[in-house]
């Protein structure tokens, strides 16, 4: 039995196989049966749920080659970020950018258009140079802009649906570092500012305590300075203890007594303080994460940030206790990109993620948030809890045909589908 990270999906798949070559992948893909790639399961959603063959990428993983020069690196498909990300920075290279989770294999970030932020950086995808597939016919290719480019414009964000992607190639960047100045804030003065602070800051987000108007203010800037991280004992006091452990009682009193989860959420918001320091970028973007959630999260037009927060703010007031959310909110931006199927395909785009403890109520606030997405155009994270159908998705996609054009090509008998494919794609 397997399940996914956020225990919103599970299945038995009828097989299991660890493949450790392309050769083994080929073989597995042709054997017969319904085959999906599944890497570490931190999904939201029944994405990565394989009802037949599931291919666990775990001994499929490592640097296949590196240019330190060129910044061009190859990686195994089934290389966990967190991994990645500490081989890299051992050839003193480093991803242009990250979201704030690493546990998930490169593969799946990449497939389903996962991202940091920064108004000037695109998704993780974006940093794709090359790919090799294994389609279902059990053939090896390889795609580029130069090469099938039009498979390379569906693969580099395919949720899976057009064959098992074997290797990246990634354009990394020079390790550099990150000065990261975190402090509170009131979300009407953030917003007000928070053009001008994507316009000048490298990386910019902040986290907002949905029941109240405090927020915490990210800002992570490159500079040309050693690193100056915080000392071992404030590290743990901050991440392990306040973070994870404090945060994770708290959350347990919000589930026992959902009367004081609004108070709760406003009681958390008005105990954060500043934080500054400086570190290798890696280990700025990543966050630990121990306590268990669930989230939907989509993608609107960056203009119209301020609008959706507002129609948010009334359903924060309007809802009870009962569905009141515990977690933050976490907004974040990304510049537009030509990836067919990325949630920041044709437009600068802001991400609204909505959150709440596992086990606790979440549906009236997710569903309210979904139909005031719906009406600015917003696209859900392919890897997170949504409900919308292929009919609903391809008015928001220029492209959605086009990638339905190339998955016809490369898998004309639905080698690579399960239940999360039939339902998004058709």
């Amino acid at each position: 039995m397997w399940t996914n990270w956020a225990r919103t999906a599970s299945c038995a798949p009828t097989r299991v196989v660890h493949p450790a070559s392309t050769d083994e992948i080929a073989a597995t893909v042709v054997s017969g049966g319904r085959v999906r790639a599944r890497g570490s399961g931190h999904s939201f959603n029944d994405i990565a749920v394989a009802p037949e063959v599931a291919l666990d990428l775990d001994r499929w993983t490592g640097i296949v080659r590196a240019d330190v020069e060129s910044g061009l690196v190859t990686v195994r498909s089934g290389t966990p970020l967190h991994v990645l990300n500490a081989d890299l920075h051992r050839l003193g290279l480093a991803m242009p950018n990250l979201g704030d989770i690493d546990a998930q294999t490169v593969a799946g970030a990449v497939s389903t258009s996962t991202h940091g932020t920064g108004a000037k950086l695109g998704v993780l995808a974006t940093a794709i140079a090359a790919l090799e597939l294994v389609l279902a016919d059990g053939t090896v290719v390889t795609c580029s802009r130069s090469e099938r480019p039009e498979l390379f414009n569906a693969a580099r964000v395919g949720l899976g649906a057009l064959g098992v992607i074997s290797t990246i190639t990634l354009r990394c960047v020079p390790s550099f570092v990150l000065r990261a100045s975190e402090a509170p804030g009131r979300l009407d003065a953030v917003l007000e500012q928070f053009d001008d602070l994507c316009a000048v800051e490298d990386h910019v987000e902040f986290h907002w305590f949905t029941h109240s108007d405090r927020v915490i203010l990210k800002r992570n800037n490159r500079i040309p300075e050693p690193a100056r991280p915080l000392s071992r004992a404030r590290q743990v006091w901050e991440y392990e203890v306040m973070e994870n452990a404090a945060f994770g009682a708290v959350c347990k009193v919000a589930k026992t007594f959902p009367r004081y989860t609004r108070k709760l959420n406003e009681l958390c918001g008005s105990l954060i303080s500043e934080r500054s320091y400086s570190d290798y970028s890696h280990n700025v973007f990543v966050t630990p994460r121990r306590v268990r959630f669930v989230e939907t999260e989509f993608s609107v037009p960056r203009e119209t940030l301020m609008e959706v927060i507002g129609e948010l703010r009334k359903v924060a007031a309007k809802l009870g206790d009962r569905d009141a959310l515990i977690v933050p909110c976490e907004v974040r931006v990304a510049q537009a990109d030509d990836i067919w199927l990325s949630t920041a395909n044709g437009r600068d785009t802001a991400y609204i993620s909505m959150h709440q403890a596992l086990g606790m109520p979440y549906k009236a606030f997710f569903d309210a948030y979904a139909s005031i997405a719906a009406s600015v155009g917003g696209r859900p994270h392919w890897g997170k809890m949504h409900d919308l159908t292929a009919a609903e998705l391809r008015p928001l996609y220029p492209h959605f045909d086009d990638f339905l054009r190339v998955r016809d090509e490369v898998d004309p008998t639905r080698t690579f589908t399960n239940a999360y494919l039939d339902r998004v794609l058709g």
